[in-house]
């Protein structure tokens, strides 16, 4: 059995929802077009678009069927970018999500985690929240090499400065993980408007409570960053998945804001110029 809850929000600072997610098994992802970018909106709707294409809804797929969509998704948003009066406009997105695979060879049912950029994956075991992606980001970087705490991360003038992103080159290098499917598992996916406003702390407070709320986990999260200020878009995909458990339904959905066909909620114009932003 596999439930899940997604939600997206422009948030009370933007005027355009750059953010797209996809939320249909076996893959679950969220995709953050970059801010300051041309048609960042449009980026993060040709992944959604691309992986929809590449991996067929209701079934495992395989780790070579999700490394070609994102691959060619990388292809598709490269194509977006052209030439304008300003030079080139370079269209990009963060990438970062969870597919169930048959990892072959009797290895059975796996789920295959990838991200680019700085949305984020966390995986919760009842009592922990743990963030299983590494954020692409410049401040990251800082961290890794010891030269400013973690603490200070979220301070630091380059804290929006991402250094991997889908559509930035012509050749894009994901990091990947296979986690067996065993038991029951809980996947948090969501862009970093999510992870910028609410701490660790607080989303496992969400996780770990039988939410009322008609947009299920996901959507009570979102509404925690909506009330921390929401400062950007928000997203936020809850899975959770139990292996060997009989029911009449393979697949739940634990409510999705908006119309169940709808992925985005694009606005009206958003923030132009900038570095690779997210």
């Amino acid at each position: 059995m596999i439930a899940h809850s997604a939600r997206t929000d422009v948030g009370r600072v933007r005027s355009m929802n750059e953010d797209s997610f996809l939320a249909e098994a076996p893959v679950f992802l969220v995709a953050d077009g970059m801010g300051g970018h041309a048609r960042g909106d449009v980026a993060s709707r040709t992944v959604v678009e691309t992986f929809r294409r590449h991996l067929a809804p209701g079934a495992p797929s395989s780790p070579e069927q999700v490394l070609d969509a994102i691959h060619s998704s990388n292809d598709a948003v490269r194509a977006l970018s052209g030439e304008g009066d300003e030079g080139t406009a370079v269209a990009g997105t963060t990438l970062a999500g969870v597919a169930l695979v048959d990892a072959g060879d009797g290895a059975g049912f796996h789920w295959m985690a990838f991200n680019v950029g700085d949305s984020r994956i966390y995986t919760w075991n009842g009592r922990t929240l743990s963030q299983l992606s590494v954020d692409h980001s410049a401040v990251q970087e800082l961290v890794d090499a010891g030269l400013i705490r973690p603490e200070d991360a979220e301070r630091h003038p380059d804290r929006n400065v991402i250094t991997r992103a889908i559509g930035a080159d012509d050749v894009v290098d994901p990091d990947v993980w296979l986690i067996p499917a065993s038991g029951r598992q809980v996947f948090l996916i969501c862009s970093d408007g999510l992870s910028k406003e609410v701490d660790d702390e607080a989303i496992a407070r969400v996780l770990v409570g039988d939410t009322g709320h008609a947009a299920g986990l996901a959507g009570e999260l979102v509404d925690l960053a909506l009330d921390h200020g929401g400062r950007d878009n928000v997203t936020a995909i809850v899975v959770e998945s139990e292996l060997g458990v009989a029911d009449d339904e393979t697949t739940k959905d634990r409510s999705t804001a908006g119309s169940p066909n709808e992925d985005t909620t694009p606005r009206a114009n958003g923030d132009a110029g900038g570095e690779l932003h997210a």
